[in-house]
């Protein structure tokens, strides 16, 4: 029955797709989590993966939103358990528009920490509307990913399995 349900709201988030309204990615399932060269091109100038910044200024950004510190600090490596619920959180509800080796509709999560902060990562997924608006790293991404994520309302602790997730895609 839980399986059911998921696989159903999968099914309706993905027709609703990232919010750009165009509908256009039918993906579903894990397949959609490990896609890398079927789809259509990145929304970004090019397909390449997003440049490293080239100062550290990032390493302070935290981002606009709930998270200001990490409830549960990092460990030396990833918890199995909530990288499981986070892989299963990201198939549902952002694969659509983010495909783990590549950039697409949104750029790709593979790598993330090395480019954003933790709390920087659960802000842009809790808050997307107001990081687009006014975080500096937000706005200069959102002109290279001009569809719009969409803010699925995601409570922090699953927002931290997502965050576990990305984790273990380095």
């Amino acid at each position: 029955m839980k399986r059911l349900f998921l696989t159903l709201t999968a099914v309706a988030f993905l027709a609703v797709g990232c919010g750009n309204g165009n509908g256009s990615n039918n993906n579903s399932g894990s397949e959609a989590v490990e896609d890398t060269d079927s789809e259509t091109p990145s929304a970004s100038s090019d397909n390449s993966t997003e440049a490293p910044p080239t100062d550290d200024s990032w390493k302070e950004n935290k981002g606009i939103g709930p998270v200001k510190t990490l409830k549960t600090p990092l460990a030396a490596t990833p918890d199995a358990a909530m990288a499981a619920e986070g892989k299963e959180l990201f198939i549902n509800y952002c694969s659509s528009c983010h495909k783990v080796n590549r950039n697409f509709l949104g750029p790709m999560p593979k790598g993330i920490l090395e480019r954003r902060t933790p709390e920087w990562v659960m802000n842009m997924i809790m808050n997307p509307e107001e990081m687009r608006k006014k975080d500096p790293i937000a706005k200069k991404l959102h002109e290279q990913y001009p569809s719009i994520m969409t803010d699925y309302k995601l409570k922090e602790d699953q927002v931290r399995a997502i965050l576990e997730y990305f984790r273990t895609l380095e």
